[in-house]
């Protein structure tokens, strides 16, 4: 179910004229991504809001359908005009990932259980990023749930939106939970769009639709009027084409929060974009995680070139073999088991009454819907991990979990691979290739490439660039560093970009054939 989207007059002309309007797939692949417009910087960003309005309409709602955007501001431009001299965004558009609440939109997190959210409040992020000039674009599609609902999921699904197309190859995967928001800046729809993470919801889908995502450190932004998974790991970040205009967004984003404990009392960078195009790697030490390139040589192949560029850069290489402690794994999903019962409980008790329906306040009423609901909540995969969730009563089981997790991640794996061989950054590879998508069977990603889930269990930074392609098909590089080390990772992350010398694909449109 896709809201109705459409354009004001205003924003309607002969830009749009050669679009093929409400053409299927198979007849408008091949030919819509040459007809829709393109950004031009000059225009400035009235323009450029209007442009990514039409490019949504050509290539979201018709063409190939990505399915990235499931509502969006016709008023955007009008209000680009009004922001262009204001904070360091000055005007520029962002699409917000569909559990994050804005004013304007309803907030669903691809339920159909919320289709009418509409709690006319701004998350304290947008709040923030709308007085540093930024402006809401629209809403994003998403993995249903932020991916919480199911171990048989497809990444990139929801009642609401359906499924999310990665726009290198509409045949594959848009990895998630973060789907919409990947795929969204991949295809030219905004200049910039945030999304969430508990662990990899950021980062993977940056990786395979081939665009800049960062995980900052738990705290650095709130998660007030988020829907929530685990206030332990959950965290919104910014996703962009550039490893500077992520910097910029995430200084929008930031700030104290009395109503999240974790983000009061931190010590922020007033502007993360300061210092980047300056930024260098001559004589840094970087570890490098052998043991977490995996089984693809073709992913090796491009990691290895990207290593050549860092040392060319002037990074000092160490390679490291480690493999992670698994009790860290088993501890933080009884975190978030424990953790998504209780915290989805509070959100839902704080919204006011749905427009219609009954109105869920608690993840029991949530499994009671999807149960009355199977056709189109259950039809593809089920909720195992809800009913899990709900069972998961034990608190002091709970917070044994969690200590353990987060110990083993940060001190026992972070800390110690960082201080004992003297590194100041770690780099992986952050995800194979996308996959083909397959609703029927389930996400069938490479499980043996990257190195994620420390960073997310214990809150720390996790930046992913584009290194390459494989087979034209996106993959990234990711770099972690210490909590709080959010800026000097993203320094990091810039240098990179900069001595960078792969080739990197654009997106096709089109499904994926060998050769390209």
């Amino acid at each position: 179910m896709k809201t109705n989207l459409l354009i004001a007059p205003l924003f309607l002309g002969t830009c749009l004229a050669s679009v093929t309007v409400g053409a299927g797939i198979a007849g408008a692949q091949e030919t819509a991504e040459a007809d829709v417009p393109h950004m031009h910087t000059s225009f400035g960003e009235t323009m450029a809001v209007t442009e990514y309005l039409l490019r949504i309409q050509a290539l979201d709602d018709n063409g190939p359908m990505i399915n990235a955007v499931i509502d969006y501001n016709v008023e955007a431009p009008v209000e680009a005009r009004r922001m262009a001299a204001t904070g360091i965004l000055r005007g520029r558009s962002v699409l917000v990932k569909d559990n994050i609440e804005t004013s304007e939109f309803p907030t669903t997190a691809g339920s159909l259980a919320l289709l009418g959210n509409r709690t006319g409040r701004d998350a304290p992020l947008i709040a923030n990023m709308r007085e540093a000039g930024g402006v809401v674009l629209g809403k994003t599609n998403l993995s249903e749930w932020a991916n919480i609902r199911s171990n048989d999921s497809t990444s990139g699904w929801s009642a609401v939106g359906g499924l999310t197309r990665n726009p290198h190859a509409i045949d594959r995967n848009a990895c998630g939970s973060s789907s919409g928001s990947a795929a969204a800046i991949a295809a030219g729809f905004a200049w910039g769009a945030i999304g969430t993470e508990t662990n990899g919801s950021i980062t993977c889908p940056a990786s395979v639709n081939g665009i800049v995502g960062f995980k900052p450190s738990v705290g650095l932004v709130s998660r007030t009027h988020i829907v929530p998974i685990s206030s332990t790991q959950d965290t919104a970040g910014p996703m962009t084409k550039s490893v500077n205009d992520a910097a910029m967004l995430l200084s929008a984003m930031a700030g104290e929060d009395s109503a999240d404990s974790a983000t009061v009392g931190v010590q922020r960078v007033s502007n993360y974009s300061a210092g980047l195009h300056s930024s260098t790697l001559e004589g840094v030490r970087i570890g490098v995680m052998r043991d977490q390139i995996g089984n693809s040589d073709a992913v090796a192949q491009v990691f290895e070139t990207a290593l050549s560029d860092l040392e060319r850069a002037g990074a000092v290489l160490v390679d490291i073999s480690f493999e992670p402690d698994p009790q860290m794994y088993s501890d933080s999903f009884t975190v978030l088991l424990f953790e998504l019962r209780e915290e989805m409980g509070k959100y839902l008790r704080s919204i006011p009454e749905l427009e219609e329906g009954e109105t869920p306040r608690s993840l029991a009423d949530l499994i009671a819907f999807n149960e009355a609901n199977t056709e189109t909540e259950m039809r593809w995969f089920d909720q195992g991990i809800f009913q899990v969730a709900e069972a998961t009563t034990d608190r002091e089981a709970y917070e044994t979990a969690r200590e353990n997790a987060v110990r083993i991640a940060g001190e026992e794996t972070l800390d110690i691979l960082l201080a004992d061989n003297n590194v100041q950054f770690l780099v992986a590879p952050t995800r194979g290739p996308a996959w083909m998508s397959d609703l029927v069977l389930g996400d069938q990603f490479n499980s043996s490439i990257g190195f994620g889930s420390p960073a997310a269990i214990a809150g720390y930074p996790h930046l992913t660039v584009p290194m390459g392609s494989v087979e034209d098909l996106p993959v990234g590089i990711s770099f972690f560093g210490a909590k709080w080390s959010d800026h000097d990772v993203l320094k990091a992350g810039a240098a990179y970009e900069r001595a960078r010398t792969a080739t990197l694909p654009t997106p096709s449109f089109r499904r994926w054939k060998p050769g390209g």
